[in-house]
């Protein structure tokens, strides 16, 4: 099975308040070489976006793979890895085990605005994405081609 990294990360700007605009992004690596998929989700939550993330990456994925899945977001992290019960959003989350299925996983935490230039990356574009109130496609291929061959 292909080795492949994800790191993905989701914002929603107003989150708690009147009307949020959220938006996910998840960045693929494989040998190098780096693509960047994203969703706006309009009213979501910051926690729907950080699950909704993680499950556009591995949705993207075409066959089974061994992945290592890096998140700032420590709800993702340790409510898939069985530490923390599931309380809330099980929409999201039912959405994310589908997508979980054929693969095998490490779900890894990352600190956030720590300098991790890849999870910049998935940070700003789901920030920028929220902004925008869609996915712009060639603004993620741009953010990922300043990665260059990175390996993680």
């Amino acid at each position: 099975m292909k080795q492949v990294t994800i790191v993905c990360d989701g914002s929603s700007l107003g989150n708690g308040r009147g009307n949020p605009r959220a938006a996910a992004v998840a960045v693929l690596g494989f040998k190098g070489f780096w693509k960047a998929v994203g969703e706006y989700l309009g009213s979501a939550t910051n926690q729907q976006a950080e699950i909704a993330a993680a499950a556009i990456g591995l949705e993207s994925l075409k066959e089974p793979c061994v992945i290592t899945l890096m998140s700032d977001s420590r709800y993702v992290v340790e409510t898939m890895g069985g530490t923390w019960k599931r309380k809330t959003n099980h929409d999201w989350w039912k959405r994310l085990d589908a997508a979980s299925k054929k693969h095998q996983i490490t779900w890894k935490w990352v600190k956030g605005h720590n300098g991790h230039a890849v999870q910049e990356v998935a940070d700003s574009m789901a920030r920028k994405m929220a902004e925008l109130g869609y996915v712009d496609a060639a603004l993620l291929d741009e953010a990922v081609v300043e990665l260059g061959t990175e390996e993680i």
